[in-house]
C-alpha cells in the first residue's frame, strides 16, 4: 500500500509552467501518452543517465557500452519471442469505445459516470478477449507492398545479445562480463497513463552481465544489492524504496530469478516497478544462436570448455527513474513571516538541472556587471540561471520549484569586498563567500 500523498496533478502543472515536461505536439491537441522534455526536463533526464552510465560503464573495467540501432532484422524479435508472445488480452466496450487490458479490468475505470470498472454498468457491452501484439510495426523497401516488415524495438537488450561475440572479441573480454546501452525503445501500450510512467516512447538503461553457469545466482544477488544502492544515492528516499519479488505466476518463462525495485509514487499508484533485476539464464543467446545458426558460446581459454553464458540483467526505465526523483523531491512548506510558503523540487544536486542560480540584488550600482561576470565564470563548471526580474524572495521561489541547490546574490557589499551571499535550498541557511573562493565552496556542496 503507498504510505505517501498523491501529488501527480501539481507535478504536472509545475513540470509544464517550469519548462520540465510538456505533452507531445501539444498545438495539435497532443499525442496520446507521448511526452516531451524541455529545456530543464532534458537535463535533469541527462543527469540520471550520467550517473547511470558512470556507475556501470566508467566506473568498472568488466562492462563495456553499446549504442545498437533501434532497427533490427525481424528475425531478431522472432527468436526473442517478441512476434508470437509480446501480446496483451483486449477488450473493447461498444458503448463507450474505450479499450482495456482484459488481465486488468479491476484497475481500470470505465469513463461513463459514476466511476466504476468496466462491465460494472448495465449498458457495458464488453467484446470478448482478443490478443494484441504491443510492437510497432513499420516497412524497410522503396514501396510498402514490397518491402520488408520490420518493428520498431520494444527493448534494448536484444540488440545487446546479438552484439554478445562482437564485443567480447573486440574488447578481448573474458566471462565474467556485461553490456550496457542507454536507448530508445517503443511500445503500443493498450493503457498507457500517469504521466511519464508508462509511454508509448521511452528510454531504457540496461546492462546484460554474462557469467558461467552454476555462479549466476551468486551474480544475481550481488547485482541487486548493487542496483538498490544506485537508487539510494540518487537521492531516492530509503522508505519509498522496496524489492517485490517476482513469484511463480510472475516470472517469464525463461527468467530463473527475477526482482523489481520498486519505489512508492504516492496515492493510488503506490509501489511501481522502476528497475527489473532478472536471471536469464541462456535463454536470449541460445535462441538466437539457434534462430541465426551462429554460434554464440564462450570459449573459456584457461579451462579449456565452451559454453553459453548466462545472463544477469539490470534493465531500468529512464523516465520511470526521472518520474520517481521528481516525486520523491517535491515538497510544499511554509516559510515564517509568509502566508503563500514555497513549493520545493527538493533534488539531490548531482542531477539537478541548474546548480546555482545569480541574482544582482538592484540592477545599478555595478551589480549586474558583477553578477554576470561571476556566471560567466561558473558556468565552465556548472549549469548556471541568472534572473535579475522581481523582488529577491521571487526569484529565490521561482529557484526552489526547479530544484536549484544555491542562490548567489551580489549586493552593495559584494562590490567593494568582493563577497557574496550564497543561499541553501533545503537549510535557507546563506553563507558569505568570497568570490574567488565560490567556485571552490559550490564544489565542495555539489560533490560532498
Amino acid at each position: 500500500m503507498a504510505s505517501q500523498p498523491d501529488v501527480m496533478d501539481k507535478l504536472v502543472s509545475l513540470c509544464k509552467r517550469r519548462g520540465f515536461i510538456f505533452q507531445s505536439s501539444e498545438i495539435y491537441g497532443g499525442t496520446g501518452s507521448v511526452w516531451d522534455y524541455g529545456p530543464l526536463g532534458v537535463e535533469l533526464k541527462k543527469n540520471i543517465k550520467d550517473r547511470w552510465w558512470n556507475a556501470m560503464v566508467r566506473s568498472r573495467d568488466d562492462i563495456e557500452g553499446l549504442d545498437a540501432a533501434i532497427l533490427m532484422h525481424p528475425r531478431t524479435w522472432e527468436a526473442s519471442g517478441h512476434v508470437a508472445g509480446f501480446v496483451d488480452p483486449l477488450v473493447d466496450c461498444k458503448t463507450c469505445k474505450g479499450r482495456f487490458r482484459a488481465d486488468k479490468l479491476e484497475d481500470a475505470r470505465c469513463p461513463q459516470k459514476p466511476s466504476k470498472q468496466p462491465g460494472q454498468h448495465d449498458a457495458c457491452q464488453l467484446t470478448e478477449a482478443r490478443n494484441f501484439n504491443l510492437m510497432f510495426k513499420t516497412y524497410m523497401g522503396a514501396l510498402e507492398e514490397s518491402a520488408s516488415v520490420v518493428y520498431l524495438r520494444p527493448e534494448t537488450a536484444q540488440g545487446i545479445f546479438v552484439n554478445f561475440l562482437n564485443v567480447q572479441q573486440s574488447m578481448r573480454q573474458k566471462v565474467p562480463f556485461g553490456i550496457a546501452q542507454i536507448g530508445k525503445a517503443f511500445r503500443n501500450e493498450i493503457t498507457p497513463g500517469n504521466f511519464i510512467f508508462r509511454t508509448r516512447e521511452f528510454e531504457q538503461m540496461e546492462m546484460q552481465f554474462f557469467v558461467e553457469p552454476g555462479t549466476d545466482m551468486e551474480w544475481f544477488e550481488q547485482w541487486k544489492q548493487l542496483r538498490m544502492e544506485w537508487h539510494l544515492a540518487l537521492g531516492l528516499s530509503p522508505e519509498r524504496l522496496q524489492f517485490h519479488q517476482h513469484g511463480a505466476g510472475e516470472l517469464a518463462h525463461y527468467a530463473r530469478a527475477a526482482f523489481d525495485v520498486t519505489f512508492d509514487f504516492g496515492g493510488t499508484l503506490g509501489f511501481q516497478e522502476i528497475e527489473g533485476v532478472h536471471n536469464r539464464g541462456d535463454f536470449d543467446l541460445t535462441q538466437h544462436q539457434q534462430f541465426s545458426s551462429k554460434k554464440l558460446e564462450y570459449y573459456d581459454q584457461l579451462n579449456n570448455k565452451r559454453y553459453v553464458p548466462y545472463v544477469i540483467e539490470t534493465s531500468v526505465g529512464a523516465d520511470r527513474v526521472t518520474l520517481a526523483a521528481l516525486v520523491n523531491a517535491y515538497r510544499e512548506e511554509s516559510v515564517e513571516g509568509e502566508d503563500e510558503g514555497r513549493v520545493v523540487l527538493g533534488l539531490h544536486p548531482s542531477i539537478a538541472p541548474i546548480k546555482a542560480a545569480i541574482f544582482p540584488l538592484t540592477k545599478k550600482d555595478g551589480q549586474p556587471e558583477m553578477a554576470k561576470n561571476i556566471m560567466n565564470d561558473l558556468r565552465m563548471s556548472f549549469p548556471m540561471d541568472y534572473d535579475e526580474s522581481g523582488s529577491i524572495g521571487k526569484r529565490y521561489r521561482r529557484q526552489d520549484e526547479v530544484g536549484t541547490p544555491f542562490c548567489i546574490t551580489v549586493d552593495g557589499q559584494s562590490t567593494t569586498d568582493q563577497t557574496v551571499t550564497v543561499r541553501d535550498r533545503d537549510t535557507l541557511a546563506q553563507d558569505r563567500v568570497d568570490v574567488s573562493q565560490l567556485k571552490g565552496y559550490l564544489a565542495a556542496k555539489l560533490l560532498g
